[in-house]
């Protein structure tokens, strides 16, 4: 038809239009309005926006400027469906972002400074207060490792008062290390499943410093590392390997066999670190099987054990997830909330999430 070949014709020039004028607006610096015969193209259920980013598929990066191709093929619906444009509708395949919603997403991490040298000299100097004390402190747990053993097999406190000594160590001249609300700590010798928020490598190093008696799961490929793997075997750290049914399931009886037998366990609800700080999905709000996160509140309400949620605050900032290799100036905060007792899992699992995210959103 004539007027369907003029109509597309019509909706391309526009499209230029809107192209040309977003080149134009990024290489003056300058917002430069487009016309209104483009904005028309820049619907996104219903919404006008006044400078938009036309993105060819929802997987682009974010802010992204990436030019309609001169195939047709990649904008068939440019042709043959005028409904479209008249209806204020597009395909999935066209996402069409506002700059100021796309400004301080979640997905865009902490806001930090530029990266500085003196941030990756400290991470360099952070590494190697940690191996030289590690060395001294690991042979003293190889030593007594025998009488652990036969005298405390489960708990290992000697064990975790080494392990307290060198986190202490290491930390204490990077950053340092408020805590709140330490009376509502269960006794030394009281089993307790805690759960914390998950922000950075350094979560480890500060949960160390509390003094408790508790079991981490961690990855079996960590125990293959020179010294830290060692001593974590010392510590009792218990191992899983991820994607593993079988594994998971020998994890979750052994976290209820520990607890039993008078050990603490300490699980990271969230599965993984928080790229932004804010806290993550718990894993036992959604219907997923894999026991090292989901078992937290599960292993809490089936030994009726005391549940401590703990909400660290600022060990994201220091260490960012995915940039171990810097150490930030800065502090953190360990706010120990009150004990949970006695409920279902779904309810643990409600209950100890609204402490944690209390704390989060005020900081």
């Amino acid at each position: 038809m004539p007027w369907k070949s003029l109509f597309s014709l019509s909706v391309l020039q526009s499209t230029t239009v809107f192209i040309l004028a977003t080149k134009k607006r990024d290489s003056l610096g300058d917002p430069l309005p487009p016309s209104p015969s483009a904005l028309q193209l820049c619907t996104h259920r219903g919404t006008t926006y006044k400078h938009p980013v036309l993105r060819i598929s929802h997987k682009a990066p974010q802010c992204s400027m990436q030019g309609i191709s001169k195939k047709l093929e990649n904008v068939p619906w440019l042709f043959g469906s005028p409904k479209f444009i008249v209806q204020n509708k597009f395909p999935r395949d066209v996402v069409v972002r506002s700059e100021l919603t796309a400004a301080g997403s979640a997905e865009d991490g902490y806001l930090l400074p530029e990266l500085k040298v003196e941030s990756k000299v400290r991470g360099a100097c952070f590494y190697v207060v940690t191996a030289f004390s590690a060395i001294f402190l690991f042979v003293l747990m190889m030593v007594g490792h025998p009488l652990v053993l036969l005298f405390d097999r489960y708990r290992r406190k000697f064990h975790h008062f080494i392990a307290k000594v060198w986190a202490t160590l290491t930390v204490a001249p990077f950053f340092k290390i408020e805590f709140e609300g330490m009376e509502n700590l269960p006794p030394p010798d009281t089993p307790a499943v805690y759960v914390s928020n998950h922000q950075s490598f350094l979560d480890i190093y500060t949960l160390l410093t509390l003094g408790r008696s508790f079991k981490f799961i961690s990855k079996t490929g960590i125990f293959l590392f020179p010294i830290i793997g060692w001593a974590m075997f010392f510590l009792g750290v218990i191992p899983l390997k991820r994607m593993d049914s079988r594994s998971q399931l020998d994890c979750l009886k052994r976290c209820m066999d520990l607890i039993k037998k008078g050990a603490s366990v300490f699980f990271f609800p969230e599965g993984t670190r928080s790229k932004d700080g804010k806290l993550g999905t718990f894993k036992d709000e959604c219907p997923c099987k894999n026991v090292s996160v989901k078992g937290a509140f599960s292993v809490a309400a089936k030994t009726n054990t005391p549940l401590v949620p703990i909400t660290l605050i600022g060990t994201g900032q220091i260490m960012p997830a995915g940039k171990e290799g810097i150490v930030n100036v800065g502090s953190v905060k360990v706010v120990i909330h009150k004990t949970i007792f006695g409920k279902e899992s779904d309810v643990l699992c409600k209950e100890a999430r609204k402490a944690i995210e209390s704390v989060l959103t005020q900081s």
